[in-house]
């Protein structure tokens, strides 16, 4: 009989004879064994589960620890080491890792990396790029590649790879070629609520001045970055009636000498943090003296700031000088609220935008009173509307480094 109808027969039909008892072994045999697979996968996925859960339940540190590994050494021109190097070493973001840079006599630099012990919980930031813009989330946090400690307080520097706090602070944009406008709004820091007021109504696009001479100045800053803004430092500067107009302490003055006056640039710079570039309070007898301005301008320009002229001066040099010593720089095209008027600063501001459109890009400059505060945050969401984009001031700055 063919096998496949016998077998067929069999599962149809019940037979005692003995003929048939071996298969029912076998059959009992195949059963205890899938039970016993099962079991077994049931005990190893068990096993796995219970090792994820101890596994996630073990504190940061030691999750850390076993992360850490050989340190890793790059260099930019390896076959090249002549000298006496310059050492940096520095501790990178919150990732906890140790980074020693050193600059060589021909230019290269010598990273080398090595874990350390973090000083701080939380998420461990891992730098990927330093000629990036800030992250926003860190915003109101210094760059410590960035600053220098001296006598006088941190100071700006151009960090070891080149990067500027102009670069690194400056409030991101589009990056498209369509009418482009910088609003500054001056005088943050010496009224507590004009102060607040600016901060909080004004749009982020809006980039925001500090007085040298203000109070609270860190804490305003941070304030200010954590809303979006890029932000200025104001630096007094002798006027044409000078004392009778005086702008504040550490005025730099066109009757002092240079290292004098680059003692008090130096002290206001070393009031705040976190800023792109320095913009002049008053100035209009030191910004018309060449001799005095010039040392000045190479001082911001090697601390990798730009400087913003606030175009309060028609005899200012600070354009030519810029151009002359490749000093990044820009000069405001208008005082937007001379009038402290709604409607004034509102006609103002539709006039820089007709120069706005004319010259693909404008910048206008007003103080912290609560008029203009007002008729800019009214004025921005309406020129957004018409396909203005409202920049940071170091979009508009004219940067030898980027031409």
């Amino acid at each position: 009989m063919d096998k496949g109808l016998l077998a067929f027969f069999r599962g149809k039909h019940t037979v005692d004879s003995d003929l048939y008892k071996p298969l029912e072994p076998r059959k009992k045999i195949g059963i205890t064994r899938r039970i016993r697979w099962s079991r077994a996968l049931f005990a190893l996925a068990t096993v796995l589960v219970l090792g994820l859960s101890v596994w996630a339940a073990l504190p940061e540190d030691v999750l850390l620890t076993q992360d850490r590994v050989t340190p890793s050494v790059s260099v930019s021109q390896p076959e090249v080491i002549a000298g006496q190097p310059k050492a940096k070493s520095r501790q990178t973001a919150r990732s906890g890792a140790d980074v020693q840079e050193t600059l060589n006599d021909d230019g290269s630099v010598v990273t080398i990396y090595k874990p350390g012990q973090r000083e701080q919980s939380g998420p461990a930031l891992i730098e990927t790029d330093a000629s990036r813009s800030q992250d926003p989330r860190i915003a109101a946090l210094p760059n410590e590649d960035l600053l220098e400690e001296t006598a006088l307080g941190r100071l700006p520097v151009i960090g070891a790879d080149g990067l500027r706090s102009m670069d690194y602070y400056a409030r991101a944009w589009s990056g498209t070629r369509g009418t482009r406008i910088a609003l500054v709004v001056g005088g943050l820091g010496l009224s507590q609520t004009g102060t607040q007021t600016a901060i909080r109504d004004l749009p982020e696009e809006v980039t925001l001045a500090f007085a040298a001479s203000g109070n609270s100045l860190m804490r305003w800053m941070q304030e200010a970055r954590r809303k979006g803004h890029e932000i200025l430092l104001q630096v007094p500067m002798e006027p044409f009636d000078y004392p009778a107009n005086n702008p504040g302490n550490n005025t730099l003055r066109a009757a002092s000498d240079t290292k004098k006056n680059l003692l008090m640039l130096q002290k206001s710079m070393a009031r705040l943090t976190n800023y792109t570039g320095i913009v002049n309070f008053l100035g209009g007898a030191f910004l018309s003296d060449a001799t005095m301005l010039e040392p000045v301008m190479r001082e911001i320009a090697d601390r990798g700031l730009l400087f913003l002229d606030d175009a309060t001066s028609a005899q200012s040099l600070s354009g030519t000088l810029a151009t002359t010593i490749d000093a990044p720089h820009a000069f405001a095209d208008m005082v937007l609220d001379e009038k402290v008027e709604t409607s004034a600063v509102l006609k103002k501001l539709d006039e820089l935008e007709r120069v706005a459109r004319r010259n693909g890009s404008a910048i206008g400059m007003a103080s912290a009173f609560d008029v203009s505060v007002a008729a800019i945050t009214q004025w921005v969401e309406e020129a957004q509307g018409r396909g203005i984009e409202i920049v940071g001031v170091s979009a508009l700055v004219n940067d030898p480094q980027k031409r």
